[in-house]
């Protein structure tokens, strides 16, 4: 079957991950005031390593841990880490459906990076696109400069490190597999935790009673009854979402799939809305249609000049 066939299916499967990757989001949200930042992402990443290993197993498809390119590896994984570290931090600030929106900037920040690092030819019809999306985020945060909380900046920081990690993608998936660059972030993200938990773990640095500092610095493992459930099931979801979104992509064309991971920005609000009481503002929702009328724009245009930068790769 054709992959121009397969788009509906494909599609379905992009709206599945996103429903997802916010009940992820949400139960990230729900946590963060009773567990630690790098105690769930321990876990988080123990289990979906060992489902998806399950997963190649079952299917009998190759497994391979080394990158053919180490270096551009590792720099990936420190991005990844600590790029989606920040965003869930910004939870402990932000309503979800607006943490979200604002690392929605990712297409922007691709197809700038794609014509700085790779030499890109980036029309001005893009980059009209991508200045129209940075005033959507102006709007979207609101900002007022005399009480601004610099937290609220995190989705755009975990943005700006996943939009560089994928340019990395770009040079190193011609050698190694997605399921190769996805296990190499788990054993980092892995070790990285490891490395965490004998550094704050104990909970010594826990001295501010901020709700992202608590986040962060909490001791580990202290209230497992209520929180081990919730940590295995952040694992699953993400492991579910990964391998929908993977689905979607190898079966349906990027250019037709990609603009629907922003259904995500209607179940991340209603999550918010419905669990945590979070009413978006009328600038959040103005601010949340530039961002993805914008988003959209810049997947057209290049679906137009048949030139995949943003729309090439999943942004979860």
């Amino acid at each position: 079957m054709s992959t121009q066939n397969n788009n509906p299916r494909g599609i379905v499967l992009i709206l599945l991950a996103m429903m997802v990757f916010s009940v992820q989001d949400g139960i990230m949200k729900h946590i963060y005031s009773f567990v630690s930042l790098y105690e769930v992402y321990l876990v988080r990443t123990v289990v979906s390593f060992i489902l998806i290993l399950l997963f190649l197993i079952i299917t009998k498809k190759p497994i391979v841990f080394k990158s053919k390119y180490p270096i551009l590896t590792f720099c990936r994984v420190i991005l990844f880490f600590f790029g989606f570290s920040s965003f869930y931090i910004s939870l402990t600030v932000l309503p979800l459906g607006t943490a979200t929106a604002l690392f929605f900037v990712t297409p922007f920040l691709i197809t700038m990076f794609a014509h700085f690092f790779l030499k890109e030819e980036i029309g001005p019809r893009r980059w009209s696109a991508i200045a129209v999306g940075f005033i959507g985020v102006y709007i979207t945060l609101n900002p007022d400069f005399s009480n601004f909380d610099y937290l609220s900046l995190l989705p755009i920081l975990c943005a700006f490190c996943y939009s560089l990690s994928m340019i990395i993608i770009k040079k190193t998936s011609d050698k190694d597999s997605v399921y190769t660059q996805t296990f190499t972030f788990y054993i980092g993200a892995i070790i990285f935790s490891i490395i965490f938990y004998f550094i704050i773990g104990d909970g010594q640095f826990n001295t501010s009673v901020h709700p992202s500092s608590q986040f962060i610095f909490r001791e580990w493992f202290i209230d497992l009854d209520n929180s081990i459930l919730f940590m295995i099931t952040t694992g699953i979801t993400a492991t579910a979402a990964f391998l929908l979104l993977f689905k979607a992509y190898s079966i349906a064309s990027p250019a037709v799939v990609s603009p629907f991971e922003y259904s995500i920005l209607l179940w991340s609000p209603l999550i918010g809305w419905y669990y945590f009481d979070e009413i978006p503002t009328s600038n959040t929702v103005i601010g949340i249609l530039i961002i993805v009328s914008s988003g959209i724009y810049i997947f057209m245009r290049e679906k137009a000049q048949d030139q995949s930068i943003a729309t090439e790769k999943p942004m979860r």
